[in-house]
């Protein structure tokens, strides 16, 4: 593995997320790349202004990229504009990832219904390999059930 390509969500911060990346890379060696998409397909559409959304993204990315800084490794990210899952696979195949990793949705079954779910389209649209993390918690829950 040489290339590992990171989802980064615009306005999340996830450690685990960067916990899991950084093993990856540290037993694989592949360098790791961070993309977060705005979200905006058309402005006029948008909740919020492109520019702040775009804010989101860059703080989703720099936040990414310092905490696999904190565990030694460089990596370099970009933002991009327009649908999400678009953007992150778009991505992917210009940096030529050998994966693709993004963090599990958290939204609930019936928001995941009505709203999409990221991760899903990614590994179902992705003619690369896509890897999601799940949150720390939602592990220990599952775990939990089985006891």
């Amino acid at each position: 593995m040489q290339r590992i390509v990171v989802a980064a969500k615009a306005g999340a911060d996830h450690p685990w997320l960067a916990d899991a990346v950084a093993q990856l890379a540290g037993e694989t060696g592949a360098a790791v790349e961070v993309v977060s998409v705005d979200g905006v397909e058309m402005e006029a559409l948008s909740t919020l202004p492109r520019s702040e959304l775009a804010a989101l993204a860059r703080e989703a990315v720099d936040r990414m990229i310092a905490r696999l800084a904190e565990r030694g490794l460089t990596a370099s990210g970009e933002v991009r504009p327009g649908r999400v899952t678009r953007g992150i696979l778009l991505f992917a195949e210009e940096r030529e990832a050998d994966v693709i990793v993004c963090g599990a949705s958290v939204r609930g079954p019936v928001a995941s219904r009505m709203l999409g779910s990221v991760p899903l389209e990614l590994v179902q649209r992705s003619r690369r390999p896509v890897l999601v993390i799940t949150p720390p918690h939602r592990q220990e829950e599952r775990h939990g059930d089985d006891a």
